[in-house]
């Protein structure tokens, strides 16, 4: 990180470093538009990407923990397949899924049901890489923080009267809400520094921040540019986890305040 910020106050010239101190770079990204809708891009499809998953993730996990039985850790291992094989394998076996002579289109066709053609190369593509990608590790993060909660809260309120919406939005949410928020920020910040999955699927018009960075230090060769794009990402990456840490922090802080009355 050190070398990085050092390198984001040196310019680069004709695939040659400049030793000369300069925030030229800092001020191209505070003025050139494309560099701000290339992160305004990312940030939203780190949002969407990461609510989805959490959103997916849950049911997953719950139906592991309670009915999983003695196939738990079984089930929770087979998370991990994915990663058995790069993410160059797994990104390049999408695009032949969702290609136009693709998986999905070819079962479409099957049935009888038009082929979709808008899918590949498009943000819509790049969001589907991007669940898949990163999905696994949301879903471990909530199913270990359900594995350690204590079920009998749940069947004391159900006894008490409480319905299965209030028992899962008073208790089971904000008991397990620290494992749900690390499960977020495990998919958020890949996310938004995502460089390969719109690379093969994004196309022309879903270029992110990470791809753009990528591109700096590839065939731009301005890397200095590249490197006060990558501080730029490591500041406000650290500010999301301090806001979340901070959150969290503050909720723990009332639930002890409110065990002790």
């Amino acid at each position: 990180m050190i070398a990085l910020v050092v390198l984001s106050f040196w310019q680069t010239e004709n695939y040659k470093i400049v030793r000369e101190w300069t925030a030229m770079n800092y001020v191209t990204l505070a003025t050139e538009p494309a560099y701000f809708i290339f992160f305004i891009r990312s940030l939203f499809m780190a949002i969407f990407v990461s609510v989805f998953s959490v959103v997916v993730s849950w049911p997953i996990a719950f139906f592991i923990v309670r009915h999983g039985g003695r196939y738990k850790l079984i089930l929770s291992l087979l998370l991990a397949v994915p990663f058995l094989s790069g993410e160059v394998l797994r990104l390049i076996a999408l695009q032949g899924m969702l290609g136009p002579t693709g998986l999905v289109n070819g079962v479409l066709l099957k049935l009888g049901a038009a082929p979709l053609r808008f899918i590949m190369y498009s943000n819509s593509a790049t969001f589907i890489a991007l669940v898949y990608l990163y999905l696994p590790m949301v879903v471990t993060t909530v199913y270990l923080s359900l594995l350690n909660f204590d079920f009998r809260l749940a069947s004391a309120a159900s006894a008490c009267g409480a319905n299965r919406f209030r028992i899962f939005s008073e208790i089971v949410w904000p008991l397990n809400l620290s494992g749900t928020i690390v499960g977020f920020l495990l998919c958020f910040i890949p996310t938004l520094s995502a460089a390969l999955a719109p690379r093969f699927l994004g196309g022309p018009n879903g270029v992110l921040y990470g791809m753009s960075i990528a591109q700096q230090f590839g065939e731009s060769g301005t890397w200095a540019l590249g490197a006060a794009m990558g501080v730029v990402l490591f500041l406000f990456s650290m500010l999301v986890l301090g806001v979340f840490s901070l959150g969290i922090d503050l909720r723990r802080t009332g639930f002890t305040g409110m065990g002790r009355q």
